[in-house]
């Protein structure tokens, strides 16, 4: 089946709800995938993932960019290995020619792939780095005005540590990372 979660969706619940925390909205359908990215303007896509090593700096990386004075018009989430037809379409469709990876960032403008940082793009990068490659990306094509989040709010969240080796699937089967 499809789109039967890889890992159990009580597991990765934290590492969700850190970026609907700072204003992402999930996306759950290939129909919501297309909605988000063909729509005008500029959307922050965040291919979420269990990866601690990589997914542990790119959101944090992510919120930090997000106090920036301009933001994208949208901001989405999927997560690799739970919404799996919804992920499968994005990579077919949007990410086409690019290797099936996460956690990836994109940064879409006018339904078109402006910025992308793959997995190993964001391997070994510190989420400071991560988050001034975006304020920079957001300065030059953004013009909704940020931050996402009050900066109160955003002193309060707090980022999920998580590794897939040590998560429970639903198959069973050992996590990977």
């Amino acid at each position: 089946m499809l789109d039967q979660p890889t890992y159990d969706p009580i597991a990765v619940a934290p590492l969700r709800q850190e970026l609907l925390d700072v204003g992402f909205a999930d996306l759950f359908s290939p129909e919501e995938v297309d909605a988000a990215l063909d729509a005008p303007g500029t959307t922050l896509l965040v291919l979420n993932s269990v990866c601690g090593c990589s997914a542990g700096s790119a959101r944090p990386g992510v919120c930090a960019a997000l106090q920036n004075d301009l933001i994208p018009d949208r901001l989405v989430a999927l997560f690799a290995g739970q919404e799996k037809s919804a992920v499968a379409h994005l990579r077919s469709r949007f990410l086409a020619g690019h290797a099936p990876s996460s956690p990836n960032i994109a940064l879409f403008q006018d339904g078109k792939l402006a910025l992308l940082f793959e997995r190993t793009d964001i391997q070994g990068m510190e989420p400071e780095s991560i988050a001034a490659a975006l304020r920079a990306a957001f300065d030059k094509i953004c013009s909704r005005p940020g931050p996402s989040v009050s900066p109160e709010d955003y002193a309060g969240l707090e980022h999920a540590q998580a590794c897939g080796s040590k998560m429970p699937r639903t198959d069973g089967k050992p996590g990977s990372c």
